[in-house]
């Protein structure tokens, strides 16, 4: 069976391969460095544009719905949990990106809020990944996982736009070769 948490998943190790790009322009931005302050901002709009509003997305807008209608608990349960990291998330994000012009990066400012960010979000992957996703494994039907993985390649399409996902691998790719290979 597919089950709709390996869309998910597969999104999630994008996001932490990202995350890891976004470690290391920090710690070298909180070293001194030389980073190009686009590379910065391309990160942030593709964390905005891949992790935000592609995958939380299609998690706020599909996933979590179908996990509470099948018994799974919004107030005081995981998905609440989900939910308000995802906007603490969304407060980093907007941090790092006021920090950062085409020209300047406040050090603090942006290094703070990246440190945080990428220490939410791998924590906030692994209790998706380890906890979340497999209640919803058992909890939700083969035919709603089928109707799932539909909304979500339909969703994708429609907000982020057909072939925008394979682009945003190669971003990916761009970043490793320049940040991460040694």
């Amino acid at each position: 069976m597919n089950y709709a948490s390996q869309d998910l998943v597969h999104e999630h190790d994008a996001i932490l391969f990202a995350l890891r790009v976004l470690d290391e322009i920090s710690g070298r931005v909180n070293e001194g460095k030389d980073v190009p302050p686009g590379d910065i901002i391309e990160l942030i709009e593709f964390l905005k544009l891949f992790a935000d509003k592609c995958h939380h997305g299609k998690e706020e807008g599909f996933y979590f719905p179908a996990l509470e209608a099948a018994g799974i608990p919004r107030a005081n349960g995981p998905i609440g949990v989900m939910l308000s990291e995802h906007d603490a998330g969304r407060a980093f994000i907007k941090e790092m990106q006021s920090s950062v012009s085409e020209k300047v990066i406040e050090k603090d400012v942006f290094v703070k809020a990246a440190q945080g960010y990428v220490g939410l979000l791998r924590s906030h992957i692994e209790k998706e990944n380890t906890v979340l996703f497999p209640m919803g494994d058992v909890k939700l039907s083969e035919a709603k996982h089928k109707e799932l993985l539909e909304e979500f390649e339909k969703f994708e399409e429609n907000v982020i736009g057909k072939g925008k996902h394979e682009e945003l691998h190669k971003q990916l790719e761009e970043f490793n070769r320049k940040y991460l290979k040694k």
